[in-house]
């Protein structure tokens, strides 16, 4: 895929991620942290999603937790990939509240290297993720992606 094709494919899914992420309001206000996650997923696809892996979320607030994360979901795919990536979290009060399920909608296409975007939400909590990734994929998905805190967290 011609990548500034690609680059212009993603934006529109940036700037809604941008919006969601923005648009939440919630009553706490000063009391709000800023969140950011590292991940690595594996995976694979046959008519059904599934992929696994580690990351870390470390937070303005010096809260931090490592997390294991999966993704599953169904739909027309087919493919298997290695995936690195990093997401911004929309304002939380405190780590705990990222850790659960996302709602996750996906289009994707690639052989050998590709990137994209996907914007994803748990109640007030958006996530927006970029990614690049290793392998061969193809096909719509849907699902969930869920992120569990491993072992201890820090911070308070």
């Amino acid at each position: 895929m011609n990548e500034k094709v690609f680059e212009a494919a993603l934006l529109p899914v940036l700037l809604l991620g941008i919006i969601l992420a923005g648009g939440v309001t919630r009553s706490e206000g000063a009391n709000q942290t800023k969140c950011k996650m590292q991940f690595n997923l594996r995976g694979w696809s046959a008519f059904y999603e599934t992929a696994s892996g580690t990351g870390s979320i470390t937070c303005d607030n010096k809260q931090s937790a490592r997390v294991k994360i999966a993704v599953k979901g169904g739909g027309l795919t087919a493919g298997r990939s290695t995936v690195k990536g990093s997401g911004t979290f929309s304002e939380v009060s405190e780590i705990k509240e990222l850790f659960g399920s996302y709602a996750k909608a996906d289009a994707h296409a690639g052989v050998v290297k590709s990137a994209g975007a996907q914007v994803l939400t748990k109640g007030d909590v958006s996530l927006v993720l970029k990614a690049t990734g290793s392998g061969v994929d193809l096909g719509v998905g849907f699902g969930k992606l869920t992120i569990e805190p491993v072992g201890k967290q820090s911070g308070k």
